[in-house]
């Protein structure tokens, strides 16, 4: 199925770009979302969170995928 992922902070400077279309299998789910990014972009290895939002909620590594759905890659966050 096809996927467009959102990407936002150092997880859109390691991707390159604001949206990326994945292919992933039917039914494939949060964790296989991960290690499909972290095979094609190893850098994500060195964040020390990744989370994923799915339709506006936080979503556990084993949420299933729809084509619908809006998926955004939240890094971990700095502040001070």
């Amino acid at each position: 199925m096809k996927l467009t992922i959102l990407a936002f902070g150092i997880a859109k400077e390691i991707i390159g770009q604001l949206e990326l279309p994945v292919q992933l299998a039917e039914a494939a789910t949060v964790a296989d979302l991960k290690q499909f990014l972290t095979q094609q972009f190893p850098d994500f290895h060195k964040l020390a969170s990744l989370r994923v939002a799915v339709n506006t909620e936080y979503a556990d590594d084993n949420a299933v995928l729809c084509p619908n759905d809006e998926i955004v890659l939240i890094p971990p966050v700095s502040g001070g």
